[in-house]
């Protein structure tokens, strides 16, 4: 008969603990079970994982062949071998007699109770991506997976860029019976041409002439609730940051709706619109780098 090197069978060095021994068998009886292995070798490596894990777990039987190597049965009192530890059962009595004893939990969705024990099938991800307006309003949107089919999934209003919804038994297939796993579809927001997405908070950088910064004025604003009325202060700032409360994402609070100010000078197309520049700037001899200029005289 063959040699065979048991500490290779479990890939453990020679010195290796008892956990750690107890540990390789665990991992190795899970991949080659012929239950549920598909290794083409399946039924005889998880024969020759057993064996081995027979041999090093006792320490009398490890001792006998640490010492004898392969003629290590002939120190006497250790006849038998593989067919004592299957008992003249099936490979599922044996599996289930050995991991109901501590190695793994029996039955259940992760378990090995048993040849035909039920188990959830595996969850699955996919991903969807919608705009701006889509995730305010909540949609229906359409996600291919990867077993080919189509689904239809409802997009809630206020959905977080990065949120997973969760479609319960759309997953793999169960086993044995048992039932199919979840898909949890990631949504994805699309950038937006004129809002920014912060969490719930939209932002919004608003364009406003200099005779509006300067006087004050209402303006139109537009949001993804329609359009509203905003108050500019007179005097008015290049970057003044101001608040509609509310007027965000929806949610529990909802989102604010924040309006950041940029003053934009008109082209002085005509003569004459170049002449009224001229007046205004001899009139207010207004100097935008006197604090500058004063700081690094």
């Amino acid at each position: 008969m063959e040699y065979v090197d048991y500490y290779e069978v479990l890939g453990v060095s020679r010195n290796a603990t008892q956990a750690e021994i107890k540990k390789a068998y665990r991992r190795l009886a899970r991949k080659y079970h012929p239950d549920v292995s598909k290794e083409p070798d399946a039924e005889a490596r998880f024969k020759q994982i057993g064996e081995a894990y027979d041999v090093l777990k006792d320490e009398e039987k490890r001792a006998a062949y640490d010492q004898m190597g392969r003629n290590w049965k002939d120190s006497g009192g250790f006849g038998g071998g593989w067919e004592d530890v299957m008992g003249g059962g099936s490979f599922a009595d044996f599996f289930e007699s050995v991991f109901s004893q501590g190695g793994f939990a029996g039955g259940g969705r992760g378990g090995f109770g048993g040849r035909h024990a039920p188990r959830k099938g595996q969850n699955q991800q996919a991903s969807v991506s919608i705009s701006l307006r889509q995730a305010y309003e909540g949609t229906e949107a359409t996600v291919r997976v990867g077993s080919g089919k189509t689904l239809k999934v409802k997009i809630p209003p206020g959905v977080k860029q990065g949120q997973k919804i969760r479609l319960a038994r759309q997953g793999g297939p169960g086993f044995a019976g048992g039932e199919n796993g979840d898909l949890f579809i990631k949504v994805d927001i699309q950038p937006d041409p004129h809002f920014t997405l912060d969490g719930r908070d939209i932002e919004l950088t608003l364009p406003i002439a200099p005779w509006e910064a300067v006087l004050g004025a209402k303006v139109t604003v537009p949001t993804l609730d329609g359009k509203v009325q905003l108050k500019i202060p007179k005097g008015a700032q290049s970057g003044k940051k101001m608040r509609l409360k509310g007027r965000g994402m929806p949610g529990n609070p909802p989102g604010d709706f924040f309006v950041t100010l940029r003053i934009v000078a008109p082209q002085a197309d005509t003569i004459e619109q170049e002449a009224l520049w001229e007046q205004l700037r001899d009139v207010t001899r207004f100097n935008p780098r006197e604090t500058l200029e004063r700081s690094h005289a």
